[in-house]
């Protein structure tokens, strides 16, 4: 189809200097991206954005002195070729551009990329930014967006390509809508709950006292039975609200009409999640039922019950097992009374069944104990640096002003050689990662094929006894002392800070984590989640 040429403005304001380029490949580097840019004009500065890791996110920036040679830059490098991949790039500063200039296109044959559709949009004006919204695997999901300089651009490319065939297919070219924009302008509705007996022409009587549709059906089944099921579409978006205020709730045929806005199924899916996870932590806890953590290998279903049975009459008694029948170290026992349970919860919390003490509590589900470590672990970074009530040092004998609770601060202690040669086993090095471990506790082996943190953990008997000799104001810095060297081996550094966090649970929970190197692993993960999406919204980390 011939496009027509249009006119447009030939200056570019001084701001446009600033290019955005995505689709990078995660070999290029900052160096490469400067001189491939520099071709063009002279490059002012290059930001490569990476990840945590320091791994390319697949996009950058390149920052121009002079805007023309961003023009230039724009014109002669988009859609090219640099480490085997196609570039796209795209003026950064987007807030200069008018909102009506953003157009989204949809029924995209699946071939056509983004150069395709840049060629398609181009001759109606100077585009800012073009885009083709793909899957993981790359492949078009049929859609994208085009951002011109002006809105007179876009208006004629609306006018030109809408509803015009492309390639078998026939366009839909629209002004672009944010999410808030779409939902406040909604013309869809649903209605549900209908009488079998209910048609369209039912729906066309009862909808049109509210305005004009264009498009009414009740949904049917392979038979043609009524699925009871329906929607109305408007032409107004005031007429679709009006009908839904007046009708949602209404009684019709003897059945209770649900009718409300059309939603895609994502997000009825995504909306009726939250709604069972709201109910979910608003129901109370079952206290009847129990769960027991930090259970020995020795224990099974029969051994449970003896030792829960003397606090009440046990209606369930299981030990979990995995596919190979081995216990995986965690258990529930249901009473039939709640005053049963909080005695068990009582005297069995801590105690020592063969060489490990029980982790005794009421079950909770998943989205509440979720809920309670994510708070746990939030509040610590509300807790503003104070000074402790005795002093933690770090391995070179500087003294820290910041307690456990902002960060662990490991104190000096003498090596234990053991130690030392497991950590730098796992290391895969000869130098050990922190010369830390109390030297009076010995370790113990773990049922592991590899070398892992595993291999590091204490004797939890012996420790277990240590702290209960020991003063309460001296158990979190002892229990440190061990859990220190093991976050470390997970995540160098953020160490310190994962460790105080840790140290805030129940102490049985912490000998737990001593004792079982996948729990630890999978509670430090959560841990630098919680720190990782604060530092993201606090704005802490930025792109290197």
């Amino acid at each position: 189809m011939a496009a027509m040429e249009v006119n447009v403005v030939p200056e570019l304001p001084q701001t446009l200097s600033a290019l955005y380029v995505g689709d990078l490949d995660g070999s290029v580097t900052e160096e490469e991206l400067r001189r491939y840019f520099d071709q063009v004009g002279g490059v002012n500065s290059v930001k490569l954005c990476m990840d945590l890791n320091q791994q390319s996110l697949g996009y950058g920036y390149v920052n121009y002195t002079n805007p023309r040679d961003a023009e230039k830059a724009m014109d002669a490098l988009n859609f090219t070729h640099l480490n085997g991949k196609c570039i796209r790039i795209a003026f950064s500063k987007r807030e200069q551009t008018q909102s009506k200039a953003n157009l989204f296109v949809r029924n995209l044959e699946q071939t056509i990329n983004h150069k395709d559709l840049h060629d398609i949009f181009r001759p109606f004006g100077k585009i800012m930014s073009c885009k083709v919204v793909t899957d993981s695997n790359g492949q078009s999901k049929g859609y994208g967006y085009v951002l011109y300089k002006h809105e007179e651009s876009a208006a004629t490319a609306i006018q030109h390509l809408h509803n015009e065939l492309w390639l078998g297919k026939e366009l839909y070219v629209v002004p672009y809508l944010s999410m808030q924009e779409r939902e406040a302008k909604f013309t869809n509705v649903f209605v549900k709950n209908i009488s079998a007996t209910t048609t369209e022409d039912d729906l066309k009587a009862i909808f049109g006292e509210f305005g004009s549709m264009t498009s009414v059906a009740v949904m049917r089944d392979e038979a043609g039975n009524s699925k009871c099921f329906g929607f109305v579409n408007f032409q107004s978006t005031t007429d679709a609200a009006r009908s839904i205020e007046m009708l949602n709730g209404r009684e019709f045929s003897g059945k209770e009409w649900y009718v409300g806005r059309a939603k895609k199924k994502a997000n009825r899916e995504k909306e009726m999640k939250l709604e069972r996870e709201r109910i979910a932590l608003e129901r109370p806890l079952d206290v009847n039922n129990v769960y027991i953590k930090n259970i020995d290998d020795g224990v099974d279903n029969d051994k449970l019950n003896e030792l829960f049975s003397p606090f009440g009459t046990i209606t369930s008694c299981k030990v979990m097992i995995d596919k190979s029948g081995i216990s995986r170290g965690y258990g529930f026992v249901a009473f039939s009374t709640g005053e049963a349970a909080s005695r068990a919860i009582l005297e069995m919390n801590g105690k020592m069944i063969g060489t490990k003490p029980f982790y005794v509590r009421v079950a909770e589900r998943k989205e509440a104990r979720h809920k309670r470590l994510q708070s746990i672990f939030s509040s610590q970074m509300m807790v503003p640096p104070v000074a402790p009530q005795r002093p933690f040092f770090y391995g070179n004998g500087a003294q820290s002003g910041v307690n456990y609770q902002q960060r662990f601060v490991p104190p000096r202690v003498p090596m234990n050689p053991n130690f030392m040669y497991l950590m730098a086993q796992c290391h895969g090095s000869s130098q050990p990662a922190h010369p830390l471990m109390h030297p009076q506790l010995p370790l113990r082996g773990f049922r592991s094929s590899n070398c892992s943190i595993a291999q590091a953990m204490p004797t939890q008997n012996t420790l277990a006894s240590a702290l209960a000799n020991a003063p309460p104001r001296e158990h979190n810095n002892m229990l440190g002392v061990y859990l220190y060297p093991l976050v470390q081996l997970l995540e160098p550094a953020m160490a310190g800070k994962v460790t105080g966090m840790l140290l805030e649970m129940d102490q049985t929970e912490v000998l737990h984590l001593l004792e079982s190197p996948q729990s630890l692993a999978t509670k430090v993960m959560e841990a630098m989640n919680v720190l990782t999406n604060a530092s993201q919204h606090r704005n802490w980390f930025s792109c290197p």
